[in-house]
């Protein structure tokens, strides 16, 4: 049951999937389609999920979900990564790998391999003041205050000092 993003409690469960490249124009609507699809439907032991999704930057699926009354089942939340997998191949993406860098260059979200980015970092390609995103976040409220954060407040500072 898709309820509005803000409707959710603060302590709502969040899942972050940064997407290997930007989302074309074309795709965005047929995204919104699949994804509304599946949390329209999306059960816990026939229970709807109270849930809700945004897609930031055209690169992030953003889901969220309301387990205040009950924890979500590990059946659910495998369900949830089959569709996200599903998603993977047909957008022919990378949505799973949280250990890769996504930043801020300007007004863009640029997506590194890790590796890259630590190259990047030695040759002073990345300030002290690039933004970088939390992808491991696992809370609305941190979504809200502690996704786009300094790269110097994230475990990647440790590299520039």
């Amino acid at each position: 049951m898709i309820i509005d993003f803000t409707q959710l409690p603060d302590d709502a469960k969040l899942w972050v999937f940064p997407s290997s490249r930007k989302f074309y124009a074309q795709e965005i609507a047929g995204i919104k389609e699949k994804i509304e699809g599946f949390l329209s439907e999306w059960d816990d032991q026939g229970i709807l999920i109270r849930c809700s999704y945004k897609l930031e930057y055209d690169r992030f699926i953003i889901i969220a979900v309301d387990d205040s009354l009950n924890s979500l089942s590990l059946e659910a939340h495998n369900l949830l990564i089959t569709f996200i997998q599903e998603l993977e191949k047909e957008l022919e993406v990378v949505l799973m790998d949280k250990m890769n860098v996504c930043y801020k260059q300007g007004e863009f979200v640029q997506y590194k391999d890790l590796i890259e980015f630590k190259k990047m970092m030695k040759a002073k390609g990345v300030s002290q003041k690039t933004i970088v995103f939390d992808n491991m976040i696992t809370t609305k409220v941190d979504f809200k205050y502690n996704w786009e954060i300094n790269i110097m407040d994230s475990w990647l500072g440790r590299f520039l000092k």
